[in-house]
């Protein structure tokens, strides 16, 4: 693991030393100029920086990353995101129903971004499309 884009996103370095960008599956983090954009990328920095990960990969995106299940050990980093309240559960394309478990758990005990003003807790998927609107 070499680098952290935002909290949702990472690079990582093979063993033939290539370098692979990861989007994490079913999540959604904060933008980085979103509320708690910075603290989420922090979060899974917390997790994943200089650590070996598995990536299991469920599609390419349309920026070519790979969409994937990341592990440290038999830890599933995407449910962690969710648990610290450092993300979303990713509507749109979400399968694991127990990230939204997890999800709700964070939100009633406000953990994360939870905790913030109930006007700053603007998921991801509706920050882009108003910044599309604005534009």
């Amino acid at each position: 693991m070499i680098g952290i884009s935002d909290g949702d996103t990472i690079t990582i370095l093979t063993s033939n030393k290539e370098q692979i960008k990861i989007r994490l599956a079913e999540i959604d983090a904060p933008e980085s100029n979103q509320p708690y954009g910075k603290r989420s990328k922090q979060l899974l920095s917390e997790l994943v920086f200089n650590k070996n990960v598995l990536v299991k990969k469920e599609t390419i995106d349309r920026y070519k990353r790979i969409v994937g299940r990341v592990y440290i050990g038999d830890v599933y980093v995407n449910a962690a995101m969710i648990e610290a309240g450092g993300a979303w559960v990713y509507r749109k394309y979400a399968t694991d129903a127990s990230l939204f478990i997890l999800e709700e758990k964070a939100r009633k005990a406000k953990i994360g971004l939870w905790g913030l003003p109930e006007a700053q807790q603007m998921p991801p998927w509706e920050w882009r499309r108003l910044k599309r609107i604005a534009q």
